[in-house]
């Protein structure tokens, strides 16, 4: 019995001490092995089965694949002092487990680290260039131009024009950076700028400028619909003007013609009868000149009553 105990727990020691020496190394894993606190051996790299010595070594896992850094947006001012928020973000991986345990340790401190390196290196090179190369790329030709302001003063295309651009900024980072960071076993991958924008005050003021030149634009357009309504009105009181005048002078033209012929015919009528013409016309005379309320004191020898005397007209 005491044999079958025995047995059981050298087993079980076995298990134990046999867990405890071998580790596996993954292919997304490096590892540094320390004994009593001292790094022992070169850091396996290569991913499979290992073996340490247990209880008395310890294995430390890092990680071999690319990591991300993700800064704190923070307030730059730029070379022509506009003051924007800058969010930058960087990929590193460790190269050198070894060193990496010997002086930061563990993910952590790397990234404090990071924050100690690439922020003063983000902030030294925004602030040495203008607004315009943190944001363009490339010299590609923009459309300044701007609907509705084409008799207003347009900026330049050079104020437009890059010497540096966007990615030697990143780039410069970069190399600003890396050496930094040797000492620690990082390699910086890559430095991007993720996203620029004005602080709230620039912000505002860039606001206020763009509202004031779409109220600009707005009012010229209105004045120029009030300018253009005014034309039209002018042209329709001129149309009128002349339609009105052209029609008067055919009425005229008219009344001209009819009058003329009514004459003729007049004429021709009291050629035939002058006497018969004379009657009729003193009749219209009385007709006009007399009627209940009118009163005439006229001599016997008055040609207006020859009609009433003789029964012949006046001549």
């Amino acid at each position: 019995m005491k044999l079958k105990s025995s047995l059981i727990v050298i087993v079980l020691l076995i298990g134990v001490v046999a867990y405890d020496a071998f580790f596996v190394v993954s292919e997304t894993e490096q590892v540094v092995i320390t004994q009593f606190g001292r790094i022992t051996g070169e850091a396996i790299t290569e991913p499979g089965l290992k073996v340490k010595l247990p209880f008395i070594q310890k294995v430390h896992v890092f990680n071999k694949n690319i990591l991300d850094w993700d800064g704190d947006p923070g307030q730059i001012p730029t070379l022509d002092k506009t003051f924007i928020w800058v969010d930058a973000f960087a990929r590193w991986r460790i190269v050198d487990p070894v060193k990496f345990f010997q002086t930061v340790n563990n993910r952590f401190n790397a990234v404090s680290r990071l924050n100690d390196i690439i922020d003063p290196a983000v902030r030294n090179f925004i602030t040495s260039h203008r607004l315009i190369e943190a944001v363009r790329r490339s010299n590609r030709e923009l459309d300044v131009s701007e609907e509705g302001l084409e008799d207003q003063e347009k900026k330049p295309q050079s104020m437009f024009q890059i010497t540096i651009g966007r990615e030697a900024i990143t780039r410069g980072i970069l190399e600003e950076a890396q050496p930094k960071l040797n000492q620690f076993g990082i390699e910086l991958v890559d430095v991007k700028i993720k996203s620029i924008n004005y602080v709230e005050e620039v912000r505002k003021s860039v606001y206020d400028r763009m509202i004031a030149e779409r109220r600009q634009i707005a009012e010229k357009f209105r004045s120029e619909g009030r300018g253009e309504a005014q034309k039209i009105l002018g042209q329709k009181d001129r149309d009128l003007q002349r339609i009105s005048s052209e029609a008067y002078r055919i009425a005229e033209e008219i009344k001209g013609k009819a009058d003329s012929e009514a004459t003729r015919i007049y004429a021709a009528a009291y050629g035939q009868d002058p006497e018969f013409y004379s009657f009729l016309q003193t009749l219209e005379l009385y007709e006009e000149a007399l009627d209940k309320q009118s009163s005439a004191i006229l001599s016997t020898q008055s040609e207006l009553l020859r009609l009433f005397k003789t029964g012949r007209p006046a001549r």
